[in-house]
Formats: structure tokens, C-alpha cells, sequence
């Protein structure tokens, strides 16, 4: 595709804001999600604050040649869950988190490391093209239910349930019956993120200059203006169905603590760890992170390829594997110090590339930077969090979409017509669309990590013939390359003795 910015260009100050406030927008929902569903008090805005610092990290180790976003890692939910079983205390289960982090991160340190030594050729060979792309193409789908589902979620606030007293058998039974505001309100919802959708795709389509390159955050201040019509309207009685966005956390603005994120570090470091078995935990701790890391690796190499066929360049080459490894490792361990959430490289921002067409790395830095500051700024942070999950959803439906395609793009030159490539691609869709997953105890491999992994398999399988008859010929061709040395040497010996 022809990108409107590539990766070293600039664009002008104005346009640099809107393009990375767009970046913020794109990575937010799934950003402070991980901290709302691992609750225990952590903070959101931490968690925006450490995805903002993660970023600088990977950024100076990538050379300011990679434009990615890091953000909260879902693949670390259960890992972040046992940090805090078996009663520990709230410090302990903090500085748990903190050290799962430095363990993940100190796994992609060693294989940046073997990368380092090794080089990326045997990666290329056991992940060509027809694996990766069919691999990006599920990321975009496994995030596919998350997209409708947000777009189909109204305010669970006003679900009303009515009980309804009835007689069975001789006997007062109340049964509880869903009132019908559920249903209006689960309408409402679709059509605010419709209309996101709706004009997110006529700003991208039909939009000229910046307008084309910021159709996210038009189409979500439209969804939002939209969803604040109806929530307007359902302050009257009856009309409570009509509420789609929740304004009651501004209410805290008044408190000083709405104005500063609560730390991990600042938890884990006060003490009070009772009477737990410090060596028992760092070990439970590290047995929940360590083979989660090595299954976020295979993500790794995806959203690299994904984003390198994006911008025309091959990241695991320029700036390097082992580079890229370093900066999203070390860039996790910062990001949990400070909001208790490992970090990872995001699809969301890929697509956000991909369909603004501004791959510029100052982008992804300045919106480093936005996150860092908007995590001070209350007003900002419960605005954002205020937006609908909605009008999140319409325009995720695009995002991860474009995340998908982007995938099957790479194989648009694979020949299918060769069996070999059919059933690579084919076991690879099938797996991560029906949802193939292993759970191991705290340990879960994802869908996506189980399709690339059954993927490799199968494409190893089914080139086993090809690669011994390679190897055969690569023989042959070095026999008769070695009689025509001989043979030449003969002839000069001769023609030597002539003379």
C-alpha cells in the first residue's frame, strides 16, 4: 500500500497531535481493560502510563524504526491472576506482578540473544510467508467476537430485571423476568457504533488530506456526540433504556486521587507481605510467566511481519529481531514496574497504520508521550474511559479487520494450487477461527500461538520430501561443480606443460 508518511518522515505539528491522538484511541480500550478485569485496586491510568513508557523503551531499541504501540498484554491475564491467589496480600500480589514481568522479559532477552548469534534465516525458514500470513489473519479474527460483542454491549446499568409473583402448583413463586429496556438499550448501543463504523469509513474512503488520515477519531467523536444525544434524552422517566454513556465517574474529580495513578511499584515496595513463603512464590510466579512469554514470542514475530509488509521493510532484518525482542522485553518489565501490566506489541496500532497510511515513528512517540500525561490529567483520562464500549466496538470492527486482511495479503502471491500451501493455510484458518487453545494449569496457549505452532507442523510435514530432494540436488549441482574444477585444473596443468 502507499503510505501518506513513512517511518522517518514528519509530519507537521497540527497533524502530528491528531494523528497520535488517534494512536491513543485506537490502543486504549484494550490498554486499560487488562487492569479493570485483574481489578484488586489497579489503576488504569498506571497501566496507560506504563504502556506509554513501554513504548519509549522498545522505541530506542528499535532505533525509532519500528512504528508500533505497546500496550497491556491479554495473554498475561491468567499469569497476573495468580499473582494475586491464595490470599497474598495486596503488596506481595504487586510485586508478584512486578517480578512475572522481569521473568517474561528475561525470556526475550535469551532469545534475543540466540537471535543475536543465530541470525533470523532459520525463523524465515520455519515461518515463511504461507504460516505468518495466514497466522496475522487470525489475530484479526480471534479479536473479531470482542468487536461485535462491544458493539452489541448498552449500559448494563439500566438492565432491568422485574419480578413477577405466579402460582405453581398451589404455591407463590416470584420469578424474575428481563425487562424489555435491555433489548432497546442493546439497540441503541449497535446503532451509536454503526454509525462509528459508518463514518470512520466515509472519512477513510472519501476524506481528503488529514481528514482521510484521521478517520478514527472523527468516527468515534461521532459515535460519542450520538450516544450523548440518547444519554441526554434518558434522564426523562421512563426513558432510562435511552443511556448509553455512564458520567457518573466524573463525580471524582473532586478527589485528589482522581489525579494521579496508583503505581505497582509504589504497592509492591511498601511491605507487609505476611508470613507467605517469599522462595514458594517467586517460583509460582515464575512458573505463571515464563512458558506464557515464549507464546507471546510467536505474536511477536506475527505483528512484526504484519507491520514490516506494511511499511515495505523487513524489521526482523532492519533494525533486527534481537532488536525488537529487546525493546518489547524490557519495554514489558518498565511498563509492569509502573502499571503492573506486561506489555506487548499491539495489533490495534498496526491497523491504525494501516488505515490512516502514517507509519511515522514520531507518531508512536508523541503518542508515548500522550499516555504518559494524559495518566495526570483526570479530565482527559475519564473522557476517554467514558467513551462507550459501542462506539469502541465500530470502530474495532474496522481495526481488526484490517488486521486480518493485512494477513491474507501476505499469501495473495502463495501458490494454492500446490497442496502443500493449500493445507498449511487451510489447518492454520481453521484452528484459529474454531478457537484451538491448551490450558496447562495457570498456563494458557492462546488460539493464535496454537494455529502458528499446528501451522509450523504442518508445514514442515509437508516439505520433508521437498527439502531431501533440495538437498539432493544441492549435491549433484556440488559434485558436478567440483569435476568441472578438476576438469579445468587438468586442463590448465596441461596447456602449462605444452608451453
Amino acid at each position: 500500500m502507499k503510505l501518506a508518511y513513512g517511518v522517518k518522515d514528519r509530519p507537521k505539528a497540527g497533524q502530528l497531535v491528531l494523528f497520535s491522538l488517534q494512536q491513543l484511541l485506537a490502543i486504549l480500550a484494550a490498554t486499560i481493560a487488562v487492569p479493570m478485569i485483574i481489578k484488586n485496586g489497579m489503576s488504569p491510568a498506571a497501566a496507560l502510563f506504563g504502556a506509554g513508557v513501554g513504548t519509549l523503551v522498545y522505541l530506542l531499541f528499535t532505533k525509532f524504526r519500528s512504528p508500533v504501540f505497546l500496550g497491556s498484554s491479554f495473554a498475561f491475564l491468567g499469569s497476573m491472576g495468580a499473582a494475586f491467589a491464595g490470599g497474598v496480600s495486596m503488596s506481595l500480589g504487586y510485586l508478584g506482578l512486578i517480578l512475572g514481568a522481569v521473568f517474561a522479559g528475561l525470556v526475550y532477552v535469551v532469545i534475543a540473544l540466540v537471535v543475536k548469534f543465530a541470525g533470523v534465516k532459520w525463523i524465515n525458514k520455519i515461518m515463511p510467508a504461507v504460516v505468518i500470513g495466514p497466522t496475522v489473519a487470525i489475530i484479526g479474527l480471534s479479536l473479531a467476537g470482542n468487536a461485535i460483542g462491544d458493539l452489541m454491549s448498552g449500559s448494563a446499568a439500566y438492565e432491568v430485571v422485574n419480578e413477577v409473583a405466579k402460582i405453581v402448583n398451589g404455591q407463590a413463586v416470584i420469578e424474575q423476568v428481563t425487562s424489555s429496556v435491555t433489548y432497546a438499550n442493546t439497540f441503541i448501543a449497535m446503532l451509536c457504533g454503526l454509525v462509528t463504523l459508518a463514518v470512520t469509513i466515509i472519512c477513510s474512503v472519501y476524506g481528503k488530506k488529514t481528514i482521510k488520515m484521521i478517520p478514527f477519531i472523527i468516527g468515534i467523536m461521532a459515535g460519542y456526540a450520538l450516544a450523548a444525544i440518547f444519554t441526554g434524552f434518558s434522564y426523562l422517566p421512563g426513558a432510562e433504556a435511552l443511556r448509553v454513556i455512564d458520567f457518573t465517574p466524573f463525580t471524582t474529580l473532586g478527589t485528589a486521587k482522581a489525579w494521579y495513578p496508583d503505581f505497582a511499584f509504589v504497592e509492591a515496595f511498601k511491605g507487609g507481605y505476611g508470613n507467605a513463603n517469599i522462595g514458594a512464590y517467586i517460583g509460582t510466579i515464575a512458573v505463571a510467566y515464563i512458558p506464557v512469554a515464549f507464546v507471546v514470542f510467536a505474536e511477536h514475530i506475527a505483528d512484526h511481519k504484519n507491520i514490516s509488509s506494511i511499511i515495505e521493510t523487513d524489521l526482523l532484518e532492519d533494525p533486527g529481531l534481537s532488536r525488537t525482542l529487546l525493546g518489547d522485553g524490557v519495554g514489558s518489565i518498565a511498563g509492569a514496574f509502573f502499571g503492573g501490566c506486561p506489555n506487548t506489541t499491539y495489533g490495534e496500532s498496526v491497523g491504525c497504520v494501516a488505515i490512516s497510511g502514517n507509519a511515522s515513528v514520531i507518531t508512536i512517540f508523541v503518542t508515548a508521550i500522550m499516555a504518559i500525561i494524559s495518566a495526570f490529567l483526570a479530565p482527559f483520562t475519564l473522557f476517554l474511559s467514558s467513551i462507550p464500549k459501542c462506539v469502541m466496538g465500530g470502530v474495532c470492527i474496522a481495526l481488526y479487520g484490517f488486521i486480518a486482511v493485512s494477513g491474507l495479503k501476505m499469501i495473495q502471491h502463495i501458490d494454492l494450487n500446490d497442496n502443500r500451501n493449500l493445507f498449511v493455510v487451510s489447518v492454520i484458518l481453521i484452528a484459529g477461527v474454531g478457537g484451538m487453545s491448551l490450558v496447562f494449569g495457570k498456563v494458557t496457549v492462546t488460539e493464535v500461538a496454537c494455529a502458528l505452532i499446528l501451522g509450523i507442523l504442518v508445514n514442515l510435514l509437508v516439505n520433508i520430501g521437498a527439502n531431501i530432494k533440495d538437498k539432493k540436488n544441492e549435491s549433484v549441482a556440488e559434485e558436478t561443480a567440483a569435476v568441472n574444477r578438476n576438469a579445468a585444473t587438468a586442463e590448465e596443468t596441461a596447456t602449462e606443460k605444452t608451453e
